[in-house]
Order: C-alpha cells, then structure tokens, then sequence
C-alpha cells in the first residue's frame, strides 16, 4: 500500500538525515527508487519546501506525500517524517544530562558535519545538472539567475523570502514575459 511505502519511506528518511537540505538527497533516492517523482518535480519539491514556511524536511515530505498519493499520502509521508524526530526528541530529552559534555558524542559530531556537507554538494550538483544543463548546452537565462542570487545572497546580505521572490520575478520574465514578446 502506498501510504505505508509512504510512511515508511519518510521515516527512513527522518532516521537517516540530519534535518534541512542532508535530507534531499535521501528524498531524492526514495522518489526515484519507487518511481513517485521525476527529477523536475524534484527540482520543484526543494524551491516549493524552501520558500514556504515550515522545517524544509516536513514541507518536502508534505508535498512528495501529496503529489505521489493526495490529501491522505501526504499525511503519511509527514507522520514518517515527523515519527524519527519525536522519538529522537524523547530520548535525548531523557539522556541530555548525561551526554551533554560528553567526548565522544562531540566527536561523533565532527564526524558526522563534513558527511553533511559532502551530502549537500552531491544535492548542489545534481540540482544544478537539471537547472543549468538543457541536454544540449548550459542554459545561460538559469546561471543567470543563479548567478544573480548567489551575489545578492553573499555580498548584498539579502534575506532568503527576497532572493525567492526575486528569483521567481527573474524566472517569469526570462522564461514567460520575453518569450511571450518575442513571438509578436
């Protein structure tokens, strides 16, 4: 049943990231394994999860639960995702005392922070694969924008709601006004 590949998908997911964009890869291999999302709709789980208020890791599982199986899938993706977090949260709510300046977990930690990283490169490059590369060539209007908010994001400072709607702006007119004019 779907609800339940659904269910148990997410909380694999829940399990096995470490919340934020360490969980698009793991979202990504799942849509892919069972076939419940194309890597265009991929592209669209991340900007849609990233601009709507709400942990990236519970607005992804709310959409993929509902584009893969409705209202009642993406309540099952969402309760998979949120199961990993409240357990975790109840044990280490239990065990904080005791592990709170301990050496080891700290060490588990730097360990576990450059796994992350290298997670959120592969995202990086596979994302960028599908916005940047037309098949026959890099789509120049994409790394324009891109390029764009990458500046405005480092030197100008500017908050994440800004570069969206920024960027979405960007996007209808690159890719809907100026072609649209350009058939005239």
């Amino acid at each position: 049943m779907v609800y339940l590949e659904l269910f148990f998908s997410f909380m694999k997911i829940g399990f096995t990231s470490f919340g934020g964009m360490s969980m698009i890869p793991l979202i990504l291999e799942e849509m892919q394994l069972h076939q419940w999302m194309s890597a265009e709709d991929l592209t669209n789980l991340v900007g849609i999860a990233e601009m709507t208020p709400g942990p990236l890791g519970l607005n992804c599982a709310t959409f993929a639960g509902t584009q893969t199986a409705g209202i009642l899938g993406g309540i099952a993706a969402v309760m998979g995702v949120l199961t990993p977090a409240f357990t975790l949260t109840l044990a280490v709510a239990v065990f904080f005392a005791r592990f709170r300046r301990n050496a080891v977990m700290e060490s588990i930690l730097q360990f576990v922070k450059p796994i992350c990283i290298g997670m959120i490169l592969a995202v990086i490059l596979t994302l960028s694969e599908e916005n940047y590369w037309n098949g026959a060539g890099f789509e120049l209007r994409s790394i324009l924008i891109g390029g764009c908010m990458l500046y405005f994001i480092l030197k100008k400072k500017w908050s994440v709601p800004k570069v969206i709607v920024t960027a979405a702006l960007m996007g209808m007119l690159f890719y809907g006004i100026l072609p649209y004019l350009n058939k005239f």
